[in-house]
């Protein structure tokens, strides 16, 4: 018998990239600086694992996880995905985000397709990560033309091995003109901060999903500053007491700028809709709203957090200050929710 859903929402990352591009180096990084997090991986098309990211004791291969407690092995097709995915999404695995590692020779829209097409009331897509090796790019995109486009199809790119070419700029500047709105961040060794693709889980609790007090906050103190990990991108933080007005933050958020790869939090629409506030989840190009009831005794606020790379974070407060209500009543506009609404997923029936 299958387990009652959470209600809570596991991102499923859709890891992808050319043959030795440094994808298991970097899925390797984000096990092992993960904060806690406990993160379900499905390698290489083969494999389907639940790994604790805080004690995994083995090395991830092309089709195997070795843990303290033994190796699996499944194979895997494209027919099974949806199976794996809910065996993983199981509230007792315990599972906070899972990563697809995609062969480097897949085709990533395909499992990009089949994420977004599950039925499953836990999963939501959390991106497609595509990794590029900066020291072969050329020669791997003139043998290899499609790479162009999985890279327009990318909601992140990792320009890896940054550290293997003399003049980063060039690859930097043509991955950067070849995607469409993706954030595009330079690293060695596939360091990416983990926080970049998905909310670590702290030590203590935290109160929400909100707090970012350790975002910048490094486990290394060898490394100088301009190699933390969160060098390569700038988050800005939102609070407003006032209600958003759901046109103007549709507007916003239809016409989010290059580099914006995440946003995430919780709005209040006042008055359009007085019982419920809206979970916001983007990456990338995905969008979805997710209404539910107010907690009892909480403060009524917008809390929102945006994460990229090259973001005028001074012009996007802007922005998200244009979109507070200016308190003229609403409750009469019964299109105003309109906008909102198309990226409110179904909800499920209970006695289905």
């Amino acid at each position: 018998m299958s387990e009652r859903s959470s209600g809570r929402q596991i991102p499923v990352v859709v890891l992808a990239g050319f043959l030795g591009s440094g994808k298991t180096t970097l899925l390797n990084h984000l096990l092992h600086r993960s904060g806690g997090s406990r993160i379900g991986a499905l390698v290489n098309d083969f494999g389907a694992v639940e790994i604790d990211a805080m004690a995994v004791a083995g090395a991830l291969g092309d089709s195997t996880v070795s843990l303290g407690n033994g190796c699996l092995c499944c194979a895997v097709d494209a027919s099974e995905l949806d199976e794996y995915l809910e065996r993983l999404a199981r509230p007792s695995a315990g599972i906070d985000v899972v990563v697809i590692e995609a062969s480097g020779l897949a085709e990533p829209q395909e499992l990009v397709r089949m994420v977004l097409a599950s039925e499953l009331p836990d999963i939501v897509y959390g991106g497609l990560v595509e990794v590029v090796d900066a020291a072969e790019f050329d020669k791997t995109r003139a043998a290899h033309p499609g790479i162009d486009r999985h890279l327009a199809l990318a909601d992140l790119v990792v320009v890896n091995k940054i550290d293997r070419v003399e003049d980063p700029e060039p690859v930097l500047k043509t991955v950067r003109d070849l995607v469409d709105r993706a954030a595009v961040v330079p690293a060695t060794h596939g360091r990416v901060d983990p926080e970049f693709l998905f909310d670590c889980r702290p030590s203590e609790e935290r109160v929400g999903q909100l707090s970012f007090d350790d975002l910048h906050r490094d486990d290394d103190p060898e490394q100088e500053h301009h190699d933390h990990l969160h060098a390569g991108y700038d988050t800005l933080s939102f609070v407003s007491e006032q209600p958003l007005d759901p046109r103007r933050l549709i507007a916003f958020l239809d016409s989010r700028p290059a580099g914006l790869y995440r946003i995430k939090g919780y709005v209040d629409f006042g008055p359009y809709d007085v019982r419920n506030r809206y979970a916001v989840h983007a990456v990338g190009r995905f969008l979805r709203f997710y209404p539910e009831p107010w907690p009892a005794g909480a403060g009524r606020a917008t809390q929102l957090v945006l994460i990229g790379t090259g973001l005028d974070t001074g012009a996007l407060r802007t922005e998200l200050d244009a979109c507070v209500s200016d308190g003229a009543p609403h409750t009469d506009d019964e299109a105003g929710m309109w906008g909102v609404l198309r990226y409110v997923q179904e909800a499920e029936d209970p006695e289905a």
